[in-house]
């Protein structure tokens, strides 16, 4: 099976490692020819994962053609908000039984899809030939061969089966689900909550003010997942708190180290420049915040990092501005599945 994996990040390298320690050859597309040409000589990628050595049957070209002539599973490890314009390239390269596997945890900007929405709009695939990865995956740990779990979701069971044996190997334990929706909104979320807490990190609050959020960030995710039709047994699992937790807790994270920068004072366009690397909740925050108003949905931590984001709140305002909000209970919440229907609680 020729497998390729578009995206030489942290990410996308690394789950090309995972592939490849499952005893599978991978093609690497790195948009740089140097990058490309590293990893063919040295087997290394030194400038998202220094001191990492790669598997020899990971073979890199800067040759999109050339990586999917022939792909049989492409895996798309791009940032997520540049997924439609590079998609739109690659489209007519695909193969028409590619299977499109995933790995972007984000929302589109300008139209509120996830990305398996944005996939399925550009290529014309059906939802059977679209897998999603997420789960507790910083690249950095998996890359050294620490052990994780992940979620491999997709419509169609046999497919999901399909990916998560490309991927099991003796630290990468992948779990199937057919809840793309939930795996996808928890994926993304968590990339804001992660802001939150990095903010409050930032500003030298502890452990119970960042458990605080965490808690409340997962209770804001479900509110909006299953408003949107998915399963609430998903976002208690692996894509949902086990991703949240990971994000929010590891320095490794993009989204948590941001948020960091912005509770120490620092303006959004010196994180910008301080962060070597994408942190998606950035971008997506606006997009999740339109989604809960679409569906009706609270979601005020969102609405507070989104108000951070865009200047219209300071930053040493934002963990009054949630303090503040109305005392509610905390029993169970009345979750109505219907999509469309606002669950009760707050």
């Amino acid at each position: 099976m020729t497998i390729a994996v578009l995206g030489a990040g942290s990410w996308g390298t690394t789950f090309a490692k995972v592939i490849a320690d499952a005893g599978h050859e991978v093609l690497l597309w790195a948009r740089r020819g140097e990058a490309a040409d590293e990893i063919n000589a040295s087997h290394t990628n030194s400038r998202y994962l220094p001191g990492i050595e790669l598997p020899d049957t990971i073979r890199a070209s800067s040759d999109i053609a050339e990586v999917l002539a022939a792909a049989e599973v492409v895996v798309l490890a791009v940032p997520a908000q540049s997924l439609r314009e590079n998609l739109t390239a690659w489209a007519p390269l695909l193969r028409e039984d590619a299977v499109l596997v995933s790995l972007m945890k984000g929302i589109e900007v300008t139209t509120g899809k996830r990305m398996s929405e944005v996939i399925a709009e550009v290529t014309g695939a059906g939802p059977e030939r679209i897998a999603i990865v997420s789960g507790p995956n910083l690249a950095r740990e998996i890359a050294v061969g620490q052990p994780t779990a992940t979620v491999i979701a997709c419509a169609d069971e046999a497919v999901a089966d399909r990916i998560a044996e490309l991927t099991a190997n003796a630290y990468f334990r992948p779990y199937t689900n057919d809840d793309v929706v939930g795996v996808e909104l928890g994926g993304a979320i968590k990339n804001v909550i992660a802001l939150a807490v990095g903010i409050t990190d930032g500003q030298g609050m502890g452990d119970n003010s960042k458990a605080s959020i965490i808690t409340r960030g997962l209770a804001e995710t479900t509110r909006l997942a299953l408003a949107m039709g998915a399963d609430a047994h998903t976002l208690a699992g692996l894509a949902g708190l086990g991703d949240l937790v990971a994000t929010c807790a590891s320095p490794l994270s993009r989204n948590r180290s941001f948020g960091r920068l912005l509770g120490e004072g620092l303006t959004l366009e010196e994180a910008t420049t301080r962060t070597a690397q994408t942190a998606e909740g950035v971008k997506s925050a606006a997009a999740v915040l339109e989604l809960g108003r679409s569906h009706g949905v609270e979601l005020p931590i969102t609405q507070g990092v989104t108000a951070v984001l865009t200047g219209r709140l300071h930053v040493d305002e934002l963990g009054g501005l949630l303090l503040s909000r109305k005392r509610k209970t905390e029993s169970p919440m009345k979750y109505d599945q219907t999509p469309g229907q606002s669950p009760a609680g707050g």
